[in-house]
């Protein structure tokens, strides 16, 4: 099996394409939450691939115009002074400049996040600095509450040693736990109700006993959040909303 990643462009969006040759005897389309798929037989020439990728822009676009919401993951944030930012049960202004600079930095004052943006930097670009910058401060903004709530839910439940507590931007998955006790948390989740974040916590202090998700895993989960379905379903839903 062999993977590359491309570009196409579809209702106005250059959209992430992962290109998978494999043994398989048809061809094959789909959109994630993260980009859209193409999947084709191995030893295939580059001809087809070409002629695929734009039948694939062909699709999406179809697809994309019945259904609109699969279009939101994909839609960049634009950010400006005096928009505000919501993240949980907070507030934050935002002050952005762009000017003449080598780099892109942001820091948190009072309620105002001040982002200091290089005009060096594409519009794509700009949007992605301005991305990075809002979960790291935001993140370092929660964390001290975040890391209380870790430790309270591992001494109500699990008592393992936590070797460290990690919030940081992550797109693939809402969370993780690592074999050497490591406890990472998606800086999206900060977006999703106090509930919802605590499954998610339980969820991978749950990893501290079992590295999977046998029947063993999911009956640890049930002990503690007998309604946990109800929080996954909530994550499901509601994926596009939580993010920079």
């Amino acid at each position: 099996m062999k993977k590359f990643h491309t570009h196409i462009t579809a209702t106005g969006i250059e959209l992430p394409v992962e290109v998978t040759l494999e043994r398989r005897r048809d061809t094959r389309f789909g959109i994630t939450a993260k980009r859209v798929t193409l999947r084709m037989p191995a030893g295939v020439q580059p001809d087809f691939i070409q002629r695929q990728l734009a039948e694939l822009e062909v699709w999406v676009s179809k697809v994309m115009m019945e259904k609109p919401a699969l279009r939101e993951p994909f839609l960049g944030k634009t950010y400006q002074t005096g928009d505000l930012l919501v993240v949980g049960q907070r507030q934050y202004v935002l002050d952005v400049s762009i000017g003449e600079r080598g780099s892109h930095t942001g820091k948190l004052v009072g309620g105002t996040i001040r982002l200091q943006l290089s005009n060096k930097a594409n519009p794509t670009q700009l949007t992605r600095a301005a991305k990075t910058l809002l979960s790291r401060i935001v993140a370092g903004d929660y964390y001290p509450e975040v890391y209380r709530r870790v430790l309270d839910w591992n001494d109500r439940t699990f008592r393992k040693p936590i070797k460290s507590v990690n919030l940081k931007y992550n797109h693939s998955n809402w969370g993780s736990c690592s074999a050497h006790n490591n406890v990472n948390l998606s800086t999206r989740l900060l977006f999703a109700p106090e509930e919802v974040q605590d499954y998610v916590i339980l969820h991978e202090l749950a990893h501290l006993v079992e590295l999977n998700h046998s029947d063993r895993f999911w009956a640890l989960v049930e002990r503690y959040m007998p309604d946990y379905v109800e929080k996954e379903k909530w994550l499901k839903v509601n994926r596009s909303k939580c993010d920079f």
